[in-house]
């Protein structure tokens, strides 16, 4: 059974930090690009970033650039977002999500992942 679980979210004041972790029980973790999604209260589950399954490819939305970082590390299974200059309206629960394939091609639609995890609460406080 697949599992994605994330880690590292909490309360932070504007400005500050955190970063956040996605440990997969994949096997073969190196052939799934890896996304990270959010969703605040009231709205839909909208893209951050997402990152090849090489890690040579990455994409992020114009809010994300600049603040956040996607990385992985394929030896430990696990996906990073640091985010950095945090902004109230960056509060929302952060979920991690995978998908089988290789190559360059990211995709930033919710429904093109199979997989999820079950979510870590950000909350940054102005």
């Amino acid at each position: 059974q697949v599992q994605l679980v994330e880690s590292g979210g909490g309360l932070v004041q504007a400005g500050g930090s955190l970063r956040l972790s996605c440990a997969a029980s994949l096997r073969t973790f190196s052939t799934y690009a890896m996304g990270w999604f959010r969703q605040a209260p009231g709205k839909e589950r909208e893209f951050v970033a997402a990152i090849s399954n090489s890690g040579g490819s990455i994409v992020s939305t114009n809010s994300a650039k600049g603040r956040f970082t996607i990385s992985r590390d394929n030896a430990k299974n696990t996906v990073y977002l640091q985010m950095n200059s945090l902004k109230p309206e960056d509060t929302a629960v952060y979920y991690c999500a995978a998908r089988p394939g290789s190559g360059s091609t990211i995709e930033v639609i919710p429904r093109m992942y199979g997989y999820w995890g079950q979510g870590t609460q950000v909350t940054v406080s102005s």
